[in-house]
């Protein structure tokens, strides 16, 4: 790349001499020029021939600016513009415009690298996006890059929370628009799923999209498929009435977990350490969290017990003693999975009077009993299965309630997964630290956790539309990332997105010193350590930055210095805007910041005077994350553009890493080897091998739970695109009439078919199940002899009946405005798509849930999930079919041209006999043959013509039952014209 920097800064140096209108000029010319190619390969291929034109174009436009000494308002900050484009980030700008990965450091001037390619790829007129991680974020880039575009000629938009359709249709058609990866996947859903005209569609296609801080939106955020979610319409919820019971287990395994923990103690004491391993081992199943089990796990000895008894009850041939200690429990947590499970005791506990209550019934063979029963009517068979149904589904609702209450109180802890807000439980991001409102957890969970803080418990939500984050951006043509720390992750990033990894030298050599981790036993002694470090570094006026992992170890962590009387900053996460401004501050003489991993990216923090000859800035994290990627983040805070920092981790046997994937042999072993007492930490390389190895087991657990999301929402990807590319089809057609008869086409003869078969002699037609059908579903009037159905064979049938409707739908379209016919024709397709996709995508997610079971029977839940999804599609289809030929004459765009059209059919009565009550001659009526269904034919010639059953109407006041009968018979009107009225 080398020589395309150096001929990029030889054309930079000629462009000084033009006019800033001649600057301007080759930016037309260039959209000029390519927007005569037709086809998006030559555009490209023209691009990667200018490019080096383009870089100079962009570098010397920086140049101006800065020269000038330009000054503007960014998110109301006054700024000045002091920056041109350095050799390494001309090399990122390349990178990023042939679709990779730049890996660069912390300083380095991302921002300013995306202007380069984002110009480059913008001259096609088809858009370009960069895509970031919030919404301050993507304001603050649009309005202080928006000034060097502006210079150049090209129009900016940018995506915000808040915005009106209409305003995001204008931010999405300038040449660049800037927005977050939500708000871009939630257009693309409202676009696809929810819009009814051209119109209500904001978005404009996907030509070439940068995102930002990659390995967070790609990898961090796409465990959790975007949503957009409607209130279910049935809440069966009993989460509520089943509280009380869950808490007081809860209380009561608590109590049951001390007393073993304390049997454990005295068995330790006298010397027993196999009995004392047994007993704790049991409190880990009961409580992994338990007090008197952490503490315990500090001593080697007893530690090693303890993991002697695990392994041996995990081996094959004690299956059965494992199960039996578990039974001594009320109920067993497995953190890891997040699972929790109740033993029969804790369900006797929880349903004393039913020893049935937690097994479901098995339907197969109940529904095989009823069948069997001859005893029993049709109809109460129906009624018998409807009730066993019934049952099944409110066991299977109670099952689920409690389990996912028991997860709520034993998992998920207040201010560390979720905090309480407004009478809200608002989820708090694990990377980022940040709040998400907004967002719930499925499955019932959220509001189990609602139950268990008391506060309202919202309905649960239906799924309305969904796409995961990593087919949203598989819909870009060309996609490009940059981020600090992508290098972990490359692996990931080609096989998904097929898009490789490029590490860009910094501009400086990096001078900062990465100490080796300290190794505490407990928490306790770790951040107490870590205030003495603070307080060292704060008596000599070095900045730190203190990065945590939790919201509740950055409030501990505050409280403790409040208590040493050190002033500090804590980044609460919330206000996006503030946030940014207290890292930048990060930097000044003397200022310590605690702020969650990730608060703050995307904002530099410059060094302040004198903190360059005290060190720089001191990075502190007080635990190792899930992930390295997130360790080296935090790391890369300090030491931008060759200023001095140095950094260091703290890390316990207690933090919750080390506790779930650290090899707990080792650990023990280190303790035992170095005898650590109270306070006293280890500090050595091998140390931090060993962290980084259970670091590497979490990221690969975590990459094989993205996989499986993204290989089960592949399946329904594929299905996505149809439905879309369908409903889209509809919207922009200017004619709909041919997709409606494309329907009549296609759902007409797979009904024939249904019903009378392939036309073969051995084929049971059901001709008068058909004509039943026929007659429900349009108004054509055919009785058995006008109908002859037996007389052809199914084809020609199925293209009697297509004439047929599409005559009726003729003469019925004509009595309404054109215009309007088009718009009820759209939305007739429209609604059947929209309403069964909806239910469509329940069953998917109801499929999703139980597929996992399959395992047992030794198939690939995968493999199963794709068949059966290929299966309801099917269905789905052929069901959007015929809900629109249901809806095809029972919708109108006129009332009155609805009536007009009603009044060229021959009209009778349902019934044979039907005087009109209080009308004398009511027996003078003629009385017409007995009609079928909805619409029948009452001899006449029947070429054709349309007949519509109509119900009764009185002629005069409503007579009562009891009362004399109008037609003077001085009978009662029950025992007269009643009786067969």
């Amino acid at each position: 790349m080398a020589p395309i920097v150096r001929q990029i800064n030889e054309l930079e140096k000629e462009f000084q001499s033009f006019s800033d209108d001649e600057l301007r000029g080759l930016t037309a010319s260039w959209k000029e020029d390519l927007a005569k190619l037709l086809t998006q390969e030559e555009q490209w291929k023209r691009l990667d021939e200018i490019l080096p034109e383009a870089f100079a174009v962009v570098k010397n436009a920086a140049r101006r600016l800065t020269e000038r000494g330009h000054t503007f308002t960014v998110c109301d900050q006054p700024m000045k513009w002091e920056m041109v484009h350095f050799d390494v980030q001309l090399i990122g700008g390349i990178v990023l415009h042939r679709g990779k990965i730049s890996e660069m450091a912390t300083g380095e001037g991302k921002t300013l690298v995306a202007t380069l390619p984002l110009y480059l790829n913008a001259l096609t007129g088809r858009g370009a996006h960069l895509v970031t991680v919030n919404d301050y974020l993507a304001r603050r880039d649009a309005e202080w890059m928006c000034q060097l575009y502006s210079f150049l000629g090209l129009t900016v938009g940018c995506i915000q929370h808040d915005q009106e359709p209409s305003v995001r249709r204008q931010q999405y058609a300038c040449d660049i628009t800037y927005g977050t990866n939500s708000e871009f996947g939630f257009d693309y859903l409202r676009d696809n799923g929810m819009a009814t005209t051209r119109e209500q569609q904001v978005q404009r296609g996907y030509n070439y999209a940068i995102v930002d801080e990659v390995d967070s939106i790609l990898i961090d955020e796409a465990r959790t498929p975007l949503i957009i979610s409607g209130p279910a319409t049935i809440s069966t919820h009993q989460y509520d009435k089943w509280k009380p019971l869950v808490e007081q287990l809860v209380r009561k395994q608590t109590m049951l977990c001390n007393r073993i923990a304390s049997e454990a103690k005295e068995a330790f004491d006298a010397g027993n350490l196999e009995e004392g391993g047994l007993l704790m081992f049991k409190v880990k199943l009961g409580q992994p969290r338990n007090k008197q089990l952490l503490r315990m796990m500090e001593d080697p000895e007893k530690r090693r017990a303890i993991d002697k008894a695990e392994l041996s009850f995990y081996q094959e041939t004690r299956k059965e003693e494992l199960f039996a200690l578990k039974e001594e429990l009320f109920f067993t947590i497995d953190e890891k999975s997040q699972e929790a499970d109740l033993s029969e005791q804790g369900r006797s506990f929880m349903n004393p009077d039913d020893p049935n209550a937690f097994v479901l019934p098995d339907l197969i063979s109940e529904f095989t009993e009823i069948d069997l029963n001859q005893s029993l009517s049709d109809e109460e068979k129906e009624k018998q299965k409807r009730e066993k149904q019934q049952r099944c589904d409110a066991q299977a609702e109670r099952i689920h309630n409690i389990s996912q209450l028991l997860r709520a109180y034993c998992l998920f802890e207040k201010d560390v997964q979720y905090v309480v807000e407004e009478n809200k439980v608002v989820i708090v991001d694990e990377y980022t630290g940040r709040k998400m409102p907004g967002r719930r957890w499925s499955d019932g969970l959220h509001q189990a956790v609602e139950a268990k803080e008391g506060v309202q418990i919202d309905r649960e939500t239906q799924t309305l539309a969904t796409i995961t984050i990593q087919n949203y951006f598989r819909l870009y043509q060309k996609l490009a990332g940059m981020t600090g720390t992508a290098e972990t992750e490359a692996n990931e990033f080609h096989d998904i997105y097929k898009l490789d990894v490029a590490v860009i030298p910094t501009n400086r050599p990096v001078a900062r010193k990465d100490s080796n981790d300290r190794i505490y036993k407990t928490r306790r002694e770790k951040y107490n350590a870590v205030i003495n470090e603070i307080k060292e570094c704060h008596a000599k006026a070095q900045p730190v930055l203190v990065g945590t992992v939790s919201v509740e170890a950055s409030e501990l962590l505050s409280r403790m210095l409040k208590r040493e009387k050190i002033p500090h900053n804590v980044l609460n996460a919330k206000y996006h805007m503030q946030e940014a401004e207290i890292v930048a501050r990060a930097g000044q003489p003397g200022t310590v910041t605690i702020s969650t991993n990730m608060a703050g990216r995307g904002t530099d923090i410059k060094l302040g005077p004198g903190v360059t000859e005290r060190g720089g800035l001191y990075v502190i994290g007080t635990e190792r994350h899930e992930s390295r990627r997130i360790d080296r983040q935090l790391r890369g805070r300090c030491a931008r553009q060759g200023d001095p920092g140095a950094s260091r981790f703290y890390v316990s046997f207690e933090d919750d890493l080390m506790r779930n994937f650290g090899a707990a042999d080792r650990m023990t072993k280190i303790m035992e080897r170095f005898g650590l007492e109270e306070g006293q930490e280890l500090e050595h390389p091998w140390l931090n091998k060993s962290v980084e190895t259970a670091q590497k087991r979490v990221e690969q657990r975590n990459y094989l739970i993205r996989k499986r999301t993204l290989d089960m929402d592949d399946v329904m990807n594929n299905q996505r695109e149809v439905v879309y590319g369908y409903r889209n089809e509809v919207i922009d057609s200017e004619e709909p009439r041919p997709l409606i008869y494309e329907v009549i086409d296609e759902a007409v003869p797979a009904k024939v078919q249904e019903y009378l078969g392939t036309g073969r002699p051995d084929d049971d037609a059901n001709y008068t199940g058909l004509l039943q059908w026929v007659n429900t579903t349009f108004p054509l009037g055919l009785n058995k002899e006008r109908a002859q159905f037996e007389t052809r064979n199914p084809e020609a049938n199925a293209q009697f009946l297509i004439e047929k409707i599409k005559d009726a739908y003729q003469r019925k379209s004509s009595h309404e405005e054109p215009t309007a016919v088009k718009s009820l024709e759209r939305y007739i397709i429209l609604n059947a798509i929209d309403r069964l996709w909806q239910e469509h995508l329940y069953a998917m997610d109801a499929l999703r849930e139980g597929v996992y079971l399959r395992a047992y029977a030794q198939k690939d839940p995968l493999i199963e999930y794709k068949a059966e999804a290929y299966d309801m599609f099917v269905e789905l289809m052929a069901n959007i079919k015929n809900e629109v030929l249901h809806n095809l004459f029972r919708s109108t765009s006129n009332l009155q041209a609805f009536e007009n059209f009603l009044a060229t059919l021959p009209q009778f009565l349902l019934k044979e006999h039907a005087p009109a009550a209080g009308s004398a001659a009511a027996q003078s009526i003629p009385q017409p043959q007995p009609a079928m269904a909805m619409a029948g034919g009452n001899g006449g010639d029947g070429a054709g013509e349309m007949k519509l059953d109509l119900p009764v109407r009185r002629g005069g006041p409503k007579v009562g039952r009891n009362e004399p009968c109008p037609c003077g018979s001085g009978k009662k009107y029950k025992n007269c014209c009643g009786r067969v009225a």
